[in-house]
């Protein structure tokens, strides 16, 4: 059985948890149960750890976690958690930290690009999943990478470029450029005596060379996805 304080202490506890997703300060628990002092709140906790209910967090200052409600510990009229359920919190400011940025966002995946000598321009095929955080604002989409070209870069065959699509790029950017309306490459983008010259990233392959008006940018490089075999 718990005394009417350790009622009203552990009750006060897991509305803030429900409320706000951290655990009350020391200072607002003597205030809420009416105590004079914190040491009243110290010796309830003490009490509750004891029996089962509270379990203090170790290696983190002022950190508790409710192990388990008393059956009659109802908040704000919700049905009272299973005993075994386990909600962990620091006693923190009151700022609630941000949402980790876990949505999944299903963009276009438009077949492979090659990291060599260009190949066909790519056309739309399907889509594929990525995770929210690795892409920025504005429209993107994705390629499948052919070739080694761009190895030094960090990009190798079979992997996912993300590509923000836009028509504009600056001098360095590594861009999906179109050649002729014909062919797509991945390449570091550079301006040179009113030509666009297109680098790779592999001291195997020679620069590509054009005139302005036969290269279109498509987008430029946002991100990367590999896959492990």
């Amino acid at each position: 059985m718990l005394t009417a304080k350790q009622h009203e202490l552990i009750r006060f506890i897991q509305q803030k948890l429900e409320e706000t997703g951290i655990s009350p300060s020391f200072e607002e628990m003597k205030e809420a149960l009416d105590l004079k002092s914190k040491s009243g709140v110290h010796r309830l906790i003490s009490a509750l750890e004891e029996r089962g209910f509270i379990r203090r967090l170790p290696n983190r200052a002022r950190a508790l976690e409710v192990v388990k409600l008393p059956e009659d510990a109802v908040t704000g009229g919700a049905r009272p958690r299973a005993a075994n359920d386990a909600v962990s919190a620091a006693i923190a400011p009151k700022a609630i930290a941000p949402e980790p940025a876990n949505d999944i966002i299903q963009v276009p995946l438009h077949g492979r690009i090659a990291a060599g000598a260009p190949i066909e321009a790519i056309e739309g095929q399907s889509s594929m999943p990525v995770p929210a955080a690795l892409l920025g604002p504005g429209e993107h989409y994705a390629l499948e990478v052919s070739g080694d070209s761009m190895i030094e870069a960090g990009i190798f065959d079979g992997d996912f470029a993300l590509v923000k699509r836009t028509e504009t790029a600056r001098d360095g950017e590594i861009v999906v450029a179109l050649v002729d309306n014909e062919e797509a490459t991945l390449k570091y983008l550079r301006r040179e005596a009113g030509r666009i010259r297109l680098d790779p990233a592999n001291g195997a392959y020679e620069p590509q060379i054009y005139e302005p008006h036969r290269v279109k940018v498509q987008g430029k490089l946002a991100g990367l996805l590999r896959r492990y075999h």
